[in-house]
């Protein structure tokens, strides 16, 4: 299964009326800047789409910092963009990955069968000289079927059993810098540390310039882990995950789920606890 497409590949397709793109820039901190970079140049035929406004509902009291949207508001924003189960769908974010990632995921998980990251994002359009433009598309409504993908989701309830039976499986694979995963920093959730039990893999490591390493180099990142066994990713909101969950699927591994409300979910209840340093499982 391909999960990614390059520059070239998308600039044939500009003119494809069944190839869609999704601008998801996006700055932590700045919540205004990726539609107004979207705004001032984009990919041609390009339809914005905000983390916090429309690939994430509101924050509560748990769920976690970047909770799901709700699916039929998702559904109603995918078919005002022209979007239906027949087209191929290519997001992209500045080339850091993770935001066209978490789209990705999302798409895929209300039963898209045909969406793609596009490697190196806007910088890497951008360096190749490709066409960009500040006109923005309109599209007309489309009806979206919608198929949840249930076993790409973990609930706070399945990771709750894991911690609790301490369970060899499934594997929990934190995907945040290795700082925040020992407990040695933690700049934005309640309390330093991980999950109990956690292994670490940053999710950065899978990508180098924006592109996705490959299968075999893939393979080489999660080697001590057998592709037989159920594995749980999450990160701190929810959104670095997905590009650790895209990698282990380019690696073959199968059974893989999204703990969609992450750390910052679970340290919302008072009473779970965290851990410190490095743990290993072999």
């Amino acid at each position: 299964m391909k999960f990614v497409v390059n520059k070239e590949w998308l600039n044939d397709q500009l003119h494809n009326g069944q190839v869609k793109i999704v601008d998801c820039r996006f700055e932590l901190g700045n919540s205004l800047k990726g539609e107004k970079l979207y705004q001032e140049s984009h990919i041609p035929g390009a339809v914005y789409f905000d983390l916090e406004k429309q690939l994430s509902a509101p924050v509560s009291k748990h769920g976690g910092r970047h909770p799901l949207p709700d699916i039929n508001q998702f559904k109603l924003d995918i078919e005002k963009a022209g979007i239906d189960n027949t087209k191929a769908v290519v997001a992209y974010d500045g080339g850091e990955g993770q935001y066209a990632s978490r789209f990705w995921w999302l798409l895929t998980f209300i039963g898209h069968e045909n969406v793609y990251v596009l490697n190196e994002g806007f910088k890497g359009w951008v360096e190749a000289g490709y066409t960009t433009t500040m006109e923005i598309p309109k599209f007309e409504l489309t009806n979206f079927d919608v198929h949840i993908q249930k076993e790409m989701l973990a609930t706070y309830e399945d990771v709750k059993e894991v911690v609790q039976q301490q369970k060899r499986f499934p594997v929990l694979i934190d995907s945040r810098e290795e700082k925040r995963y020992l407990g040695e920093v933690e700049p934005i959730d309640r309390l330093a540390g991980h999950i109990p039990g956690a292994i670490h893999k940053f999710w950065a490591e899978g990508l180098e310039q924006g592109v996705y390493k490959n299968t075999e180099e893939q393979k080489r990142r999660f080697s001590e882990l057998n592709q037989e066994e159920p594995i749980i990713v999450y990160c701190g909101s929810g959104v670095t995950a997905t590009p650790n969950y895209i990698a282990l699927k380019l690696a073959g591994y199968e059974n893989v789920k999204l703990y969609a409300g992450s750390y910052s979910d679970w340290v919302s209840y008072d009473v779970n606890p965290v851990e410190k340093g490095k743990e290993t499982r072999y």
